[in-house]
């Protein structure tokens, strides 16, 4: 094992953040795999420390084929970010950003570097448009913040990978990931090995999170250059671990040993693995996702659990408001898994309190919120 600590390529006065990096293996194909990029959401973090053992151990066994790197905290900013005793990691305080929005995009810079030098070898083309892809990073101007600096450095590491894995959580949630449709068949399998509930596909969210960063330039850049052999060569995904609560040392054992069967199956270790305990969850649009949001304020009573099967009608949640006695069921319009719940048990204005994703494309544009 390897450990590179990188600083942050801005700081403010009087101040210096720290990134490591945990280097596994050897050889041309490599997996990269952060976690807590959103600092708050602890699952991820908790897995990769399982992660972080295995791989130790695959290593000292002469058992892995490829490069994989783990960074258990993405985000030594967000982890450090609390007000009055509850940890605010999703955004930064000094900007009020996402700290999983607007990565660089890397498509139309590689195009220019590559013009004219991209042909028929597909492995020569990836191997071109790597470098380039590391070059155009480089030539971005200075950072002007530490979140950009941090992206960056994020960024820096995933953008050479044949896998990435950003390792999420939602409020209350069941497993589920997000991905290229374009990608789907090569993620059923780690949804099996997992349990996720659901895949939410999209060629595009909006919002440039950092697995759209990472994967979405290809499938540009094969657009871009129709004539040249470009493969899909990033697989990248976010997964979203269960629900911020879910730290529980069997969960992150799972986690990991799921994970590790996956990375066997592309060829990154050797070895005798376990097929998966579960069959692979569907793949669904990300437009077909409704959100639900409360018609007035008041207590919240959920009455479906995450992970659960609704069909259209079904009551989710009641919102009850002591003073005037109001009381309003609210139902899906959706038939599909519910697959994520916020943790505000009183209903704010704007305010989704429930995720429901179906089959069928009803929403357009920008597909994450904030």
């Amino acid at each position: 094992m390897q450990r590179t600590d990188h600083v942050l390529p801005w700081s403010t006065l009087g101040t210096e953040r720290q990134l490591s990096v945990f280097r596994f293996g050897s050889g041309e194909r490599k997996a990269y795999i952060q976690a807590s990029l959103h600092a708050d959401e602890l699952p991820g973090m908790r897995s990769a420390w399982e992660l972080k053992k295995r791989l130790l151990e695959l290593e000292e066994q002469g058992a892995l084929k490829g490069v994989i790197e783990l960074v258990p905290v993405a985000n030594p900013i967000g982890l450090g970010q609390l007000l009055q005793g509850a940890h605010q990691g999703r955004f930064e305080f000094g900007s009020g950003k996402n700290f999983n929005r607007d990565f660089a995009e890397l498509s139309e810079p590689v195009a220019e570097l590559l013009e004219g030098q991209l042909g028929d070898d597909p492995h020569s083309n990836v191997q071109l448009i790597r470098q380039a892809m590391a070059t155009a990073l480089e030539n971005l101007p200075a950072a002007q913040s530490e979140l950009h600096g941090l992206q960056r450095l994020l960024l820096s590491h995933a953008c050479t990978a044949d896998v990435v894995l950003d390792l999420h959580c939602d409020a209350d949630a069941a497993l589920h990931l997000y991905a290229l449709p374009q990608h789907w068949p090569q993620w059923r399998s780690l949804t099996a090995h997992l349990d996720v509930r659901v895949a939410l596909l999209a060629e595009d969210s909006g919002g440039s999170s950092f697995d759209e960063a990472c994967s979405l330039p290809w499938l540009r850049l094969s657009r871009i250059f129709p004539d040249a052999q470009i493969p899909l060569a990033c697989l990248a995904t976010t997964i979203e671990l269960g629900g911020q609560a879910d730290t529980g040392k069997p969960q992150a054992e799972a986690h990991a040993a799921g994970i590790l069967a996956f990375l066997a199956e592309q060829g990154f270790i050797s070895g005798d693995w376990p097929q998966p305990a579960h069959e692979a969850c569907e793949g669904m649009p990300f437009e077909g996702t409704e959100l639900l949001f409360a018609p007035h304020p008041g207590v919240v009573t959920f009455l479906r659990s995450a992970g659960d099967w609704v069909d259209v009608g079904d009551p989710l949640f009641e919102v009850i408001d002591p003073l005037s006695d109001q009381v309003s069921t609210v139902c899906t319009n959706t038939a599909g898994v519910l697959f994520a719940i916020e943790r505000l048990r009183y209903a704010q204005p704007g305010f989704w309190l429930a995720k429901v994703a179906g089959r069928t494309a009803r929403r357009h544009g920008r597909l994450l919120n904030d």
